[in-house]
């Protein structure tokens, strides 16, 4: 469970969630009247199975799918995927769901994959189609709430026996210049001194991220006691398809994509706790709040390195960095949508015109430009 902005009821939400065993968040910031998909949280992955129609040297692949739904969920419901290859209907499965009030978000974590039988998989690369829904037996309606297609490829494993034998991988170059930037609350139970936080993608490495913030060419946020860094910047990421570790090292980048969070621990969104800091012997630098100093920024990642990404964005008068790509193609989460420039050479080749068609699975962003 994600720690979102808090509100009066959080406490007694989290309560009642530990209680049915929901996997429910504290509340959005904007409550709605329907359920709707947030777009940035949908990932496709193929599961490799290691058989196809029970024989073992062939291999073959089925969906699996996470994705994040915004309340209401009716008492009664139930999440469902189906997907389709060029040839008509294949597997419709059920996703975990709980009913959960306006202004709050279910997360669904790996539906479908190793749960659907290998009689199931397929060795069609290719796009495919599919779509979440969400029926309700009670109120007897049945909604589509989002659709897409998802290009899949294969690529040999290690060791590599038999001809059918490949893993198989869901693309998402179109990934690549899309990042995200967005304020996260250090602590579970107030919203008055948000952290900084970037999300992005890389192809290949999931490791040896070092990340840098800039304010008017300046590095901001650092502090440091006695010359040694406290508080510094951090990056995490997690491979997306499991079964990628299984190809063979000689495959570029090992057909991987990998989600990073960065998380800037001395830059925040603004300081409303009231409490005065003192310095401590031999420190330097200082707290950096985006609410007094509004302007352009940008920030920086070093992989493996060597310099890989650039975000430039501006900050208002307020504080806030919205530019309106994510409000205007209903992104469905709080994160600000934000071009990304891809540098070096640790990504290796890539598609860099595939966002135009495929960004969010065939769903294009209207107002987006990548970075030349």
């Amino acid at each position: 469970m994600k720690s979102k902005p808090p509100y009066a009821l959080l406490l007694a939400s989290l309560l009642l969630a530990a209680f049915r065993g929901l996997v429910v968040t504290p509340p959005l910031a904007r409550a709605q009247d329907e359920p709707t998909i947030a777009k940035d949280s949908v990932q496709v992955t193929a599961w490799t199975h290691n058989e196809y129609k029970k024989n073992e040297k062939i291999y073959s692949w089925v969906p699996k799918i996470d994705f994040r739904v915004n309340g209401p969920i009716a008492s009664g419901s139930q999440l469902y995927v189906e997907f389709k290859l060029p040839t008509g209907p294949w597997v419709a499965f059920d996703c975990k769901t709980g009913p959960i009030g306006p202004g709050y978000w279910w997360e669904v974590k790996e539906c479908g994959g190793r749960e659907i039988p290998a009689a199931k998989g397929v060795i069609h690369t290719g796009l495919v189609s599919f779509s979440i829904g969400l029926r309700n037996e009670v109120t007897e309606t049945n909604t589509t709430l989002f659709t897409g297609k998802a290009k899949v490829g294969k690529a040999p494993p290690m060791a590599k026996r038999a001809p059918g034998e490949w893993v198989y991988f869901v693309d998402h170059d179109w990934n690549m210049p899309i990042g995200y930037i967005f304020l996260e609350s250090d602590r579970v139970m107030e919203w008055r001194l948000p952290g900084f936080n970037a999300a992005l993608w890389v192809r290949g490495s999931d490791y040896n991220f070092d990340p840098h913030i800039f304010y008017k060419g300046k590095e901001v946020g650092k502090i440091s006691i006695g010359g040694t860094p406290v508080g510094k910047a951090g990056c995490s990421a997690k491979v997306e398809n499991e079964t990628t570790h299984y190809v063979d090292p000689s495959v570029p980048q090992r057909a991987r994509w990998a989600r990073v969070e960065c998380t800037f621990h001395n830059v925040k969104g603004w300081d409303k706790t009231g409490e005065k800091r003192t310095p401590i012997s031999g420190e330097t630098g200082q707290m950096h709040l985006l609410s007094e100093n509004p302007g352009e920024y940008e920030l920086k990642i070093v992989h493996k390195g060597e310099l890989a990404r650039s975000i430039k964005f501006t900050v208002a008068a307020d504080g806030s960095f919205d530019n309106g790509i994510a409000t205007t193609n209903k992104l469905g989460s709080d994160r600000v949508i934000v071009p990304v420039k891809v540098l070096g050479s640790q990504d290796g080749v890539w598609d860099r015109l595939a966002w135009k068609t495929g960004a969010f699975y065939g769903n294009p962003l209207a107002g987006f430009s990548a970075p030349p």
